[in-house]
């Protein structure tokens, strides 16, 4: 696995026989509070990690574009004019956001080169496709002299995600791999794209990831039917409340109060998007104040909700959550899309080693199998972090 820039600069070199022109590093993110409101135009909590994808490209004098995964050891090509979906699921995210970039701009004149790799696990919650998709964006857009916008830059990667992955995501991912700052998280309002920083001084803890090693695909996953039941919910809503355009409209206790009307699957799902949007206000609340007891208390709160409610959670993750707790951490709960992947947990630091010794021992016990855990910092979004020359 890819882990720094020399070493995609090392196999940019060995693949195509030639120096790259760039490096772009494109971080993977956690999701402090605020899961599954992105697509419900709520408020999500992310942050840019130190776990990163790395670009190496350069351009070509023909329309060939030809795509190299040096974790996968696979290349893929194709032609600037015809950029369809491949049956190899890696190369769609790059081939997406070409296309994409195609649509709003006829600056792509030639094709390219580019080999990726990186330290974002896959299929961990931490947005590796994201990373991808909003790494490959930026080094086009350096590239080929375009200046696109960050927001530009993440809307194209979302809407790569739609048209060549499949998945129906929201923005979130794209968004703070793209505009994370170190040390603070980011509060992105979904619906207008508002955002704003909080620091989050974490002096005394720190953020580790327990990986279940159950994999996720959200393509194949339920994520896409809890959107919408989602949508079912809000046209339910709408014959009680006309002016409402999402859940973001409506309070935990008007889906309370409409519980009669709504399927029982559909109610779960709202009353949990309402309160967890809630939630992520309240949470920012406790950061301006310093409070990380009460942030943790809501991080569980949101397990909770994403297990009973929304049921998105698996029983590893609810075992892991519920060793965390048990442990005594603050803080702890599920993070991403959901059906496997990691969860996030909120650890002193003095007791970092005693907390990954004991999850590891009783998850073996339980599962046959020891959970990576991962010490992960607050760092700044994607970056060209090496030039040669400039591409025009």
């Amino acid at each position: 696995m890819i882990s720094t820039p020399h070493q995609i600069h090392d196999a940019f070199a060995s693949v195509f026989s030639k120096n790259p022109t760039l490096i772009v590093r494109a971080p993977g993110r956690i999701n402090l509070i605020g899961e599954h409101t992105d697509y419900n135009d709520g408020f999500v909590l992310p942050a840019a990690i130190d776990k990163a994808i790395y670009f190496a490209i350069a351009p070509r004098t023909d329309q060939r574009c030809v795509l190299y995964s040096a974790d996968l050891n696979d290349t893929y090509e194709f032609l600037l004019s015809s950029p369809t979906p491949s049956s190899k699921t890696w190369a769609n995210f790059l081939i997406g956001v070409t296309a994409e970039i195609t649509k709003e701009t006829a600056a792509l004149t030639h094709g390219f080169e580019v080999a990726f790799g990186g330290d974002v696990p896959l299929g961990a919650g931490l947005s590796s496709s994201a990373a991808v998709e909003s790494g490959m964006g930026l080094a086009l857009s350096e590239l080929f002299g375009l200046e696109i916008p960050k927001m530009q830059l993440a809307l194209l990667a979302q809407r790569a995600e739609h048209n060549f992955a499949g998945v129906k995501c929201g923005i979130m991912d794209m968004f703070a791999s793209i505009h994370g700052q170190k040390d603070c998280v980011i509060r992105l309002d979904c619906r207008d794209l508002s955002y704003q920083y909080f620091p989050f001084d974490v002096s005394d803890y720190q953020l580790v990831l327990c990986n279940s090693g159950v994999k996720h695909s959200l393509a194949d996953s339920a994520y896409n039917t809890r959107r919408q039941e989602c949508e079912q919910g809000v046209a339910i809503l709408k014959q009680l409340y006309p002016n409402i355009k999402s859940l973001r409209d409506v309070t935990l206790a008007q889906v309370e109060a409409c519980q009669d009307a709504l399927p029982a699957n559909v109610f779960k799902r709202c009353r949990y998007v309402t309160g967890e949007i809630a939630r992520v206000v309240a949470a920012c609340e406790d950061l301006e104040r310093g409070d990380f007891e009460a942030f943790g208390t809501k991080m569980y709160q949101t397990h909770q909700g994403l297990s009973q409610e929304y049921e998105v959670s698996c029983e590893e993750l609810d075992f892991l959550v519920a060793q965390a707790q048990d442990f005594g951490l603050i803080g702890a709960r599920m993070m991403g899309g959901g059906f496997g992947g990691c969860t996030l947990n909120l650890v002193k630091f003095n007791e970092i080693e005693d907390f990954v010794k004991t999850i590891s021992t009783v998850y073996q016990a339980k599962y046959h199998k020891i959970p990576a855990c991962y010490e992960v910092n607050i760092t700044d979004g994607v970056s060209v972090i090496a030039q040669t020359s400039t591409q025009n």
